[in-house]
């Protein structure tokens, strides 16, 4: 069965090219549109799709109060568009903490020109978000309807070993962060964040999937909410205990053997910044005293950067499948044999504390 859409924008022309562009994929189907919020939020409850595509700026009803409703009433995966600008980026920012799950540039002349590439990467947003929404809902129905109608007396049972994971490395064995994300990865971020003490011991690179100008704005977001300082890296940075610096949207992060950082163009990479990229570096130049920390994100950057780390003797955290928002880069690096520790989010950032600090 079709991924069924509800395109919310107050342009008609942005509406109908969407309708355009999703409908041309036997996997998507479009059932609704609405103009602004008060109808988006009317559509998603009386239509009940599986994804919403949302607009900010609309009469009515901007479109974050419209994603606040909307999630309290039924929760459904929502992908924003945004303005490239460092305001767009404050917005979609916002949009993510309200509960959208991803966002994509609102770009005029693109959807105009109605560019295959646009095209194929609204598609492959809206599949993933859809059917990880969707598999989801169908692994906790299956586990509602194991559950017994009322609790049954269980025989005294010797208590069943966890699979055992890698112990805790020594305080001071490690001598940097760096954690990487994409989709989700601005609210999982800021959950593992908020945990680390002003005081925390190491040095943290961020590397999240974004395009230039929102690195800015999602840096200063995090230094605002955290006790640890956050701001948006740039060349010729030093690294410092207790202070997180974001690679910027559009280029590479590297380090250097002094400590330092080099942020460069790269146009052969599909990801930029490219966690890879930063995990190969911080495996060259600190050898076994990284520790990685891989969270929600689609496709699988991460996993061959984790893999220079691990033959490094690094250690690698991921986060597990029940808390991710898409179970991508995790997934891979979990699958590759890579993680020491697969951990809920809530989990992350207090065990940083208790193994780091």
């Amino acid at each position: 069965m079709p991924l069924r859409v509800l395109i919310v924008d107050d342009s008609n022309f942005f509406r109908q090219r969407l309708k355009e562009m999703i409908d041309q994929h036997p996997d998507l189907s479009v059932v609704g549109t609405a103009t602004n919020g008060r109808e988006a939020v009317e559509q998603a409850r009386s239509l009940r799709p599986d994804l919403v595509t949302m607009d900010f700026e609309m009469p009515e009803m901007d479109g974050i109060t419209a994603v606040r409703h909307i999630m309290a009433d039924r929760p459904v995966p929502i992908l924003m568009f945004s303005s490239l600008t460092y305001e767009g980026a404050r917005i979609t920012l916002d949009a993510l903490a309200a509960g959208a799950m991803d966002f994509m540039p609102k770009d005029f002349g693109e959807v105009s020109r109605n560019a295959q590439g646009l095209r194929d990467k609204l598609h492959e947003r809206l599949l993933t978000l859809g059917r990880q929404a969707r598999a989801s809902a169908s692994a906790s129905r299956e586990a509602t309807r194991l559950q017994p109608a009322r609790p049954v007396k269980k025989p005294t049972e010797k208590p069943v070993a966890r699979e055992p994971q890698t112990p805790a490395r020594p305080r001071g064995s490690y001598k940097l962060l760096v954690i990487g994300a994409s989709t989700g990865g601005p609210v999982a971020l800021t959950d593992v964040l908020v945990n680390l003490p002003a005081t925390f011991p190491l040095p943290i690179v961020l590397v999240q999937h974004m395009p230039e100008n929102f690195t800015r704005a999602f840096a200063e977001r995090l230094n605002r909410q955290c006790q640890i300082q956050v701001r948006e890296a740039q060349e010729g940075d030093t690294l410092q205990p207790g202070v997180a610096l974001l690679a910027p949207g559009g280029k590479q992060m590297m380090l250097d053997a002094r400590g330092g950082l080099r942020i460069v163009e790269d146009e052969r990479m599909t990801y930029k910044p490219s966690l890879d990229i930063t995990f190969g570096s911080a495996a060259k130049h600190y050898g076994n005293k990284v520790l990685g920390v891989v969270l929600t994100g689609m496709g699988a950057d991460g996993r061959e950067g984790g893999r220079m780390l691990k033959n490094a003797g690094s250690s690698i955290w991921s986060q597990d499948e029940a808390s991710c928002v898409i179970y991508g880069m995790p997934m891979a690096v979990a699958k590759a044999g890579l993680s020491d520790k697969v951990l809920s989010l809530k989990d992350i950032g207090p065990r940083l504390v208790r193994e780091v600090c």
